[in-house]
This record gives structure tokens, C-alpha cells and sequence, in this order.
């Protein structure tokens, strides 16, 4: 491998392990996604606003689903956690976090047009009420325990 090889591959390395600044005031980090079968995956992250105003994630996008939507699980009258679509999103208070994890606030991918395969990098729009759109990376790791601590990037803006 010529040091030109050797070079660039490095700076591809750091740059998928910092976390991303997905657009000011935003910084995306931990995020991964997995499927439970070849017809449905979601994706969960953290997204820290480090700006002086909240905001609201309103939607996201991705082609590798026909739908995508914001989902989180609620518990019923009778104590049975069921998945519900957000249609009105979620706030990321001002100098604070979202975090969408397992379990609870998450990207849900309805109708995948292909098996989300591990170690593929998806591409996902996040839409956000004041900030507008923002693109970011996020790695297939169909492996990953729910209970795994942050510090694991695996996302990256595709500026």
C-alpha cells in the first residue's frame, strides 16, 4: 500500500470516529441501525442541541425504506408496550439532548428494500423544524447490545 493509500485511508478512519456536527447547533453522535427482519429497521442516536433554542425533529427520510417515520413506545391500559408513529415529533431542548434508543424514542424504517446488511453505512435525512434538513451516515450494526454505553460513532455528515 503506498503512503498516499495509507494516508487517505487514515483520515477516513478519523473522520467516521468524530462525533458529527450535523449542522449548527446539532451534534450527532452514537448512532446505529438494525433490523429485526427484512421488512422493517429502525435507527437510534443521540442528538445534543448545543444551541440557545430548542428545536423539534419533525420527520426523517431515507430511500432504503418506501416509509420512515419517528416512532416511540407507549404503554397501554393494561400495562403492554406498544409502537406509536410521532407525527408531531420530538423536541431537542436548547443546550440539551434527544436520545433515541432502544426501547423508546427511535427512526423507524417501514417496507426496507433491501436486508440491512452489517457494517453498510445508510444515508438519513433529519428533518428539523428550525434547522431544516440535515444528512448524516449511520452504520448497520445488527450486533450491538441495547445496553451498550455511548461512545461508539459510527455516523459522519456527508458534506
Amino acid at each position: 500500500m503506498s503512503f498516499k493509500s495509507t494516508f487517505l485511508a487514515g483520515i477516513a478512519t478519523l473522520a467516521m470516529s468524530l462525533p458529527a456536527l450535523a449542522g449548527a447547533p446539532f451534534e450527532i453522535h452514537d448512532s446505529y441501525a438494525r433490523s429485526s427482519n427484512t421488512k422493517a429497521g429502525a435507527a437510534f442516536l443521540m442528538i445534543h442541541n448545543h444551541g440557545k433554542e430548542d428545536d423539534r425533529l419533525i420527520g426523517a427520510a431515507s430511500d432504503v425504506a418506501a416509509r420512515v417515520q419517528l416512532h416511540t413506545h407507549i404503554e397501554d391500559d393494561n400495562g403492554v408496550m406498544q409502537m406509536r408513529h410521532v407525527e408531531e415529533g420530538f423536541i431537542v431542548p436548547a443546550d440539551g439532548m434527544l436520545e433515541m434508543a432502544r426501547g423508546g424514542k427511535h427512526i423507524m424504517f417501514m417496507g426496507l428494500n433491501a436486508p440491512l446488511e452489517q457494517g453498510d453505512f445508510i444515508p438519513v435525512t433529519l428533518i428539523f423544524e428550525k434547522a431544516g434538513e440535515v444528512e448524516i451516515r449511520i452504520e448497520v450494526d445488527q450486533e450491538r447490545k441495547a445496553s451498550e454505553a455511548a461512545g461508539h460513532t459510527h455516523e459522519h455528515s456527508s458534506d
